[in-house]
């Protein structure tokens, strides 16, 4: 009998051990994001993405990233290139159309990989506090679903000595069209992580959007 208590008591104990470890862990990452995040908020860079459909690149975007004065993030889509030679009358009256449409929802997928680029604290404690969590050999990997959305899905590796993200890939929703993405981080020399390389996935276009970050610069006060 006293072999089972005590075997209860170490079983409650662990148990509790291990989801203070999991609040911890929480805090930390999302503590480590914000302050990196903060970081961030010094400079402007852009995004170029190449948009592949049925195969065959169609658009070129860049768009610009920088934050305003309330530390909100802030995008622009300053240039869009078709690279489908322009067709003449009806006919390229409707070209331009199509090319509009695919336009507005490569901006919309964009913005959408945003959402889980960039969490909140909240929205940060809220997925960790949901996930499934494991580390191993200095990597931390998390995976839950309904983030946002129901029916969509995050997974996370999170470098265990810096607490920072190294990569994120995610299922969602544009509308009612499934989307997926994955989004890999990289760190500048002086140690500040951001968001490199991009993919996004959607199905409903038949089309990849392939996007990379380049041209950091720190903002002129």
């Amino acid at each position: 009998m006293k072999n089972i208590i005590l075997l209860f008591t170490l079983t409650f104990c662990l148990s509790t051990y291990a989801q203070v470890d999991t609040d911890q862990l929480s805090l930390d990452i999302s503590k480590a994001d914000a302050a990196n995040t903060e970081q961030l908020k010094a400079f402007i860079w852009k995004k170029y993405s190449v948009v592949t459909m049925d195969g065959e690149v169609k658009l070129n975007t860049t768009t610009e990233f920088s934050f305003d004065d309330k530390g909100e993030l802030q995008t622009e889509m300053i240039e869009s290139k078709s690279t489908e030679k322009q067709k003449g009358g009806i006919r390229g009256r409707i070209q331009k159309n199509t090319m509009d449409e695919n336009i507005d929802y490569t901006q919309k997928a964009l913005e959408l990989a945003i959402e889980y680029t960039f969490m909140s604290k909240g929205q940060l404690l809220d997925f960790f506090d949901k996930a499934a969590i494991t580390e191993n050999g200095g990597i931390i990997e998390a995976s839950g679903k309904d983030v946002f959305v129901k029916g969509d899905s995050l997974n996370v590796t999170v470098e265990s000595s810096t607490k920072l993200f190294l990569s994120k890939t995610f299922s969602s929703f544009l509308d009612k069209d499934p989307v997926s993405g994955s989004i890999e981080y990289k760190k500048f020399s002086s140690g500040i992580s951001h968001g490199s390389k991009s993919t996004l996935n959607l199905p409903a276009k038949n089309a990849v959007i392939n996007s990379e970050n380049k041209d950091y610069s720190q903002r002129v006060e």
